[in-house]
């Protein structure tokens, strides 16, 4: 499989499921904190993430391998992106609507790498 063919897939399902978190977070502001909203965004878009990398962007599953492996980026992707969030909003005392896109940014490339991983079975 080409690297160039699932590294634009990834960014278009990325993209999709940014858009649907993002609006989730924005909802979520009127009546939730920063990090509750970000936490509930981020589990919801991890099922959207699942399936798209599965059938759409990687094509491959490695069984109970990619079962396993999956939950830990996610882990790592949530625990890296909750502290950009925080560092933005707390420390640089920037606005938290664009806490998400910065996290994002900081995000995408350990989280395609970690989930080729998961799903191929290499990182190359």
């Amino acid at each position: 499989m080409r690297e160039g063919g699932s590294a634009l897939r990834f960014l278009l399902a990325g993209g999709l499921n940014t858009a649907v978190t993002y609006l989730m977070y924005l909802g979520l502001l009127h009546v939730a904190g920063v990090q509750v909203s970000y936490a509930i965004a981020f589990v919801s878009g991890i099922a959207i993430s699942y399936v798209l990398g599965r059938v759409f962007v990687f094509k491959a599953h490695r069984g109970y391998r990619s079962a396993l492996i999956l939950p830990l980026v996610y882990l790592i992707q949530y625990l890296t992106g909750a502290a950009v969030v925080w560092a933005w909003v707390d420390v640089l005392h920037q606005h938290p609507m664009l806490a998400p896109a910065i996290s994002i940014a900081v995000t995408l490339p350990l989280t395609y790498f970690l989930s080729k991983f998961a799903f191929v079975g290499k990182i190359r």
